[in-house]
């Protein structure tokens, strides 16, 4: 089954920045969060796994295959960034086509697609407005929208929820796992909110510093024996 991650002795520099990860699977169709303090390196492992950036060290393999030696059209995920990161000059159609377009899929294929996943999201209704003028929940489903038109095998998340009001907030979350039902794929999210993390996430990644800290199911996370600085980051 595709959508399996691993990261085997990765080192990234970023700036002034470090982060370490000796090793760390994901497994097919999963729900895996990344759970951490602001600035402890979440987003740059979010990223790597796009394979956004060069590695000082170490591999990150999806589904057995070096993310830096795939091209991108090759690497079947989708990635949706905290602040939505839309096109402001594009309606919210042209955002979400704007993948399909770039794969070279043809205007008949990329209008059932694009509609299909508008229909799904409720958001056929605002196809045509601009990002500046639509809800922040409609931006989020925008922007999920454009990442799983393309059918990704792997859908990643940074802090989705974060600026979300908590009515929208909730209803986000039921989207969330609409979608992975219905897509049928790996999805790897970054949060700072333990209940969410709890909630929503099968096993919890905790980041330290720029150091994998613990994994642990996300059941268990408050249940489990941690080292020290995992305890009094959670609260125990």
């Amino acid at each position: 089954m595709a959508g399996r991650i691993d990261v085997e002795g990765l080192r990234v520099k970023r700036g002034s920045f470090s982060l370490e990860v000796d090793k760390l699977s994901v497994e097919p169709r999963e729900v895996f969060a990344i759970l951490g303090e602001t600035g402890a390196g979440k987003t740059v492992l979010l990223e790597s796994i796009a394979g956004a950036f060069p590695f000082s060290a170490g591999h990150i393999l999806l589904d057995g295959k070096d993310v830096e030696t795939l091209p991108i059209q090759q690497r079947h995920l989708g990635i949706v960034y905290q602040d939505y990161a839309l096109f402001p000059h594009m309606t919210v159609y042209e955002n979400v086509a704007y993948g399909l377009r770039m794969n070279g899929c043809p205007p008949s294929e990329i209008d059932q697609r694009v509609g299909a996943v508008l229909e799904l999201f409720s958001i056929e209704r605002i196809a045509e407005s601009y990002p500046g003028i639509i809800s922040g929940g409609e931006s989020q489903r925008v922007a999920l929208s454009r990442a799983l038109v393309l059918e990704p095998d792997i859908l990643l998340l940074d802090e989705p929820f974060s600026a979300l009001d908590p009515a929208t907030k909730e209803r986000l979350y039921a989207t969330l796992r609409d979608v992975h039902e219905r897509f049928d794929c790996t999805i790897v999210f970054v949060t700072h909110d333990f209940e969410e993390a709890r909630r929503l996430a099968d096993r919890v990644a905790v980041i330290l510093g720029g150091r994998l800290c613990a994994v642990v199911p996300a059941a268990e996370l408050f249940d489990q024996m941690h080292d020290a600085e995992v305890a009094r980051f959670l609260g125990l």
